[in-house]
């Protein structure tokens, strides 16, 4: 691992040696959109094939949900573990810990196809075993909501986000990143925060304030 970093509006550090693992380390945060729509469009279409436009409705609602769910487990109990091996303690850098080191890096703020690829395969076919035929749109809901994931994940960090909502996104994430780490889990949606109690104290205070006064 290097510890080279180019620092403006932009920051980043070399993590491999090997020329090729370094170079798909990185990846432009519109490629999610770009390969994964054309999946959850697929997958919209023949789930309405097989089924019916309200069950693919309801499915792919159910997938977006399970994603919000699975966003928050992976980020609060997976992303956040503390190992104690040095094997344990790179990988977790690797993972997300250079994340929260150079938060800037436009590069490594969605997930690598090479990562990204064999989970959704995976999860399809888990999908598959246990939801048939609903699958395609509990799928299509589920990465419709990763793409949302990751295309909120950049905005935070790299746009000027307008209006109510996206403000509050932008403070939400920036809050886990420079003031409390063991909160807002959430990156798109503060849902699951809500409901394990891991909203940023300003906030739940700001909620009892509001409570209090009604």
């Amino acid at each position: 691992m290097g510890a080279n970093v180019v620092s403006n509006s932009n920051e980043t550090v070399r993590l491999f040696e090997n020329p090729i693992l370094e170079y798909f380390s990185h990846i432009h945060p519109a490629t999610p959109i770009v390969v994964y729509v054309p999946v959850v469009a697929y997958n919209v279409w023949y789930a309405v094939d097989i089924t019916n436009k309200a069950a693919t409705f309801a499915t792919v609602l159910a997938g977006v949900v399970l994603w919000t769910l699975f966003e928050y487990i992976m980020h609060r109990w997976a992303f956040h573990y503390e190992p104690t091996t040095d094997i344990g303690k790179r990988m977790h850098f690797l993972v997300h810990g250079v994340h929260h080191d150079y938060p800037r890096d436009a590069t490594r703020l969605v997930m690598p196809l090479l990562v990204s690829v064999p989970l959704a395969l995976l999860i399809f076919v888990a999908y598959a075993s246990i939801m048939a035929p609903y699958h395609h749109g509990v799928f299509a809901g589920f990465i419709l909501g990763y793409v949302a994931y990751d295309s909120i994940h950049y905005a935070t960090h790299h746009m000027h986000l307008r209006g109510r909502v996206g403000r509050y996104l932008k403070q939400h994430h920036m809050t886990h990143h420079y003031v409390d780490g063991h909160s807002a889990y959430g990156v798109s949606n503060p849902l699951w925060d809500v409901v394990f109690a891991t909203l940023p104290r300003a906030a739940r205070k700001s909620d009892a304030e509001s409570s209090s006064t009604r």
